[in-house]
């Protein structure tokens, strides 16, 4: 489906979308970008991640790219889309790298052309770092895809985004409804910022960097977060986070009355199932 002939937008060229951008053009596509600086357009270009790209909203772009993906906050991907859907061709099929898709793929897919398909999918990697400055195709190669589709979607626009996956890389790929994604997502990303958040929080002494080991700069790294975006991904997931910040801290409560109990038994019987179920991620 994706042959050399096809052309990609990139709409938003930040991390993600330059770390498409640029793993797009080693594989030989023509890729195109439409973001807000003029500064990051020519830094694509003298870099050879683009063929050419615009701050404005272009009809024309638009309407040459087979394919578009959109870097964006939900928010501001839901009203781009919802704006500039006329400039679309027929049959072109759009996807996303957003962290939430519940209120957002639904959203889109209901205002859309019935003749332009949008598959949501969602990139599990990142940096502690934004902008196009930063992209770097290589940490896809470790990472999981996944891909969102609904009842609108179609099985080419469902293959499409598998093999959007596979040229770049990614290291496995799975399929989970929008519903299913948002409550994966509030455990394994969301809560988890949310802790390294309330870490860092804890305690305001400016010299615990000349104190701490691996263990606490590896659990806070995702602490140097993007304010705008994650208080965005946090509200539209709220009622799944909410609900797992809640049990986190039952979790918690539980160890914590172990310690205050001198219960043995009880705090290496949690150790041990810690320890049993992260091996599985070295497997």
């Amino acid at each position: 489906m994706i042959d050399q002939s096809k052309r990609f937008l990139i709409v938003g060229l930040g991390l993600l979308g330059g770390s498409y951008a640029k793993a797009l053009k080693q594989k030989g596509y023509s890729v195109y970008a439409i973001t807000r600086s003029q500064n990051t357009i020519d830094y694509a270009l003298a870099r050879g991640w683009i063929d050419g790209g615009s701050t404005e909203e272009d009809p024309a772009l638009i309407g040459q790219a087979d394919f578009v993906v959109f870097g964006l906050y939900p928010h501001t991907m839901i009203e781009w889309i919802a704006r500039n859907q006329t400039a679309f061709q027929p049959g072109a099929i759009l996807t996303d790298v957003s962290g939430v898709k519940c209120n957002v793929v639904d959203v889109i897919q209901e205002g859309l052309r019935q003749d332009v398909e949008f598959i949501g999918s969602h990139p599990m990697a990142g940096k502690e770092v934004s902008g196009v400055q930063h992209s770097d195709e290589t940490m896809f190669r470790s990472a999981n895809f996944i891909i969102t589709p609904t009842e609108k979607n179609t099985e080419r626009g469902i293959g499409f985004a598998r093999e959007l996956a596979e040229l770049l890389e990614f290291q496995h790929i799975t399929s989970l409804s929008i519903e299913e994604h948002d409550e994966m997502i509030g455990f394994v990303s969301q809560l988890t910022h949310a802790v390294a958040v309330s870490l860092m929080n804890t305690n305001d002494n400016a010299h615990l960097k000349d104190y701490t080991g691996d263990s606490f700069r590896d659990l806070t790294r995702i602490a140097k977060i993007n304010e705008s975006l994650w208080s965005e991904l946090f509200f539209l997931n709220k009622k799944n986070l909410v609900r797992e910040i809640d049990e986190f801290i039952a979790s918690l409560n539980d160890l914590k009355q172990k310690i205050a109990d001198e219960d043995d038994e009880g705090i290496r019987k949690l150790f041990i199932q810690s320890t049993k179920r992260r091996k599985y991620f070295d497997e």
